[in-house]
């Protein structure tokens, strides 16, 4: 069944897969052969040796927004990611799309983030300025590529090519062309010949964003940083507000119930919306396979409308929020720890562990220490290291 086999506004789920979706018995495989499980697909494959993963586990005490010590119900980069995983799968689910592979991409996304979320990211890109830079996408890559230490036979988790292409979001031109001189035609390449990812993979970069508005919502309020107040001049958290109150007035005094259902409300929608747009571009696209969708733009997205209200939301967070003075003197912070983390391994290697310590290229490998830690271990390691303890 094709995806314009249905009509928008339809949001059922569809049993087979669509024409369009990745195919585990059709994957372009893995950089090491491997025969089969007998037991599971290419990507179910994937997704168990993800959540196996040392970097998995790491990510429960990495910053999304507010970091870990600072309240046991904010949002981590784990809980974050299986957030991901569960709006993924329920848009997949609804397009004929591999449920399976996406749930692999959202749960592998995030793996290479550094501690305290994009405060460490920038300043370790900064720290790495002069050796490559640092972006956390291509980190993600490298960590399921190379990383990672669990099978004889090769580094890193062997996992399928469309897994590996999904966990590549972004990618500049000068290291799509650096990866694309390791391995010619591979993750790297779409960069270059400006086609797109799979639908899969199209899929998992919209429900991040989904999942990281809602969820900084909840916990914004929860923290007591942004107000309710404040929201309700985002048209979007508005309308569902309303709508709430109108069908529950008895909610009005029963905040928390009353913000968890306009999230609720505001997700979902979303989510319909993304389903009858993607269903309607594809129509219009006339695409049949595959292939064609490679070639479109863009297939999967928000209405005109939602994205625009999207963008208003993601704004308010950014201005409120993530630009918060309390959350800004915890960035200089983190900032500050991992700068002086980069400096003192820099200089002494051997305050590493021996196989960090051993390695050629020091300042990539220091960036790789770093950014494989979480939050309370970098903390610990810069108080020990320079007899200071920050946050």
């Amino acid at each position: 069944m094709l995806l314009s086999d249905l009509s928008p506004g339809s949001v059922q789920a569809v049993g087979p897969l669509s024409a369009l979706a990745c195919d585990p018995a059709h994957t372009r495989g893995r950089r090491f052969a491997e025969p089969p499980a007998p037991t599971r697909n290419a990507y179910q494959r994937d997704r168990d040796r993800i959540v196996h993963s040392t970097a998995f586990r790491r990510l429960v005490y990495k910053t999304q927004v507010f970091l870990n010590h600072e309240g046991d119900l904010f949002r981590t980069r784990l809980t974050h990611s299986l957030e991901v995983a569960q709006l993924g799968r329920s848009i997949a689910r609804a397009l004929g799309l591999n449920e399976d592979l996406v749930e692999a991409i959202a749960l592998a996304h995030d793996l290479g983030h550094t501690p305290f979320g994009h405060a460490g990211q920038d300043a370790l890109n900064e720290c790495m300025a002069e050796h490559g830079g640092f972006e956390h996408n291509l980190q993600s890559l490298r960590v399921v590529d190379q990383l990672e230490e669990r099978y004889p036979a090769f580094d890193g988790l062997n996992l399928s090519f469309e897994t590996r292409e999904g966990v590549l979001k972004h990618c500049s031109r000068a290291n799509a062309e650096q990866l694309e001189r390791a391995e010619p035609g591979g993750v790297a390449r779409r960069f270059i010949d400006r086609t797109q990812p799979s639908l899969e993979a199209q899929l998992c970069n919209l429900a991040d964003a989904i999942a990281y508005n809602a969820h900084d919502i909840d916990d914004g309020v929860r923290s007591g940083l942004i107000t309710v107040a404040q929201l309700l001049e985002v048209k979007l958290f508005a309308y569902y507000h309303q709508q709430t109150l109108a069908e529950h007035p008895g909610l009005s005094t029963k905040p928390r119930r009353l913000l968890y259902e306009t999230i609720r409300r505001m997700l979902s929608d979303q989510v319909y919306d993304v389903i009858d747009t993607t269903r309607q571009a594809v129509i219009q696209a006339g695409v049949h396979t595959l292939n064609d969708a490679r070639r479109a733009g863009p297939l999967v997205a928000f209405s005109t409308d939602m994205k625009s209200r999207s963008s208003e939301l993601q704004k308010f967070l950014f201005a409120q929020l993530y630009r918060h003075p309390q959350v800004m003197h915890t960035t200089v912070q983190a900032q500050q720890v991992v700068h002086e983390l980069f400096a003192a391994y820099v200089a002494q290697p051997a305050e590493m562990p021996t196989d960090f310590a051993a390695a050629t290229h020091v300042h990539r490998t220091v960036a790789d220490y770093i950014a494989g830690m979480t939050d309370r271990f970098a903390l610990r390691e810069h108080e020990r290291l320079t007899g200071r303890k920050l946050l």
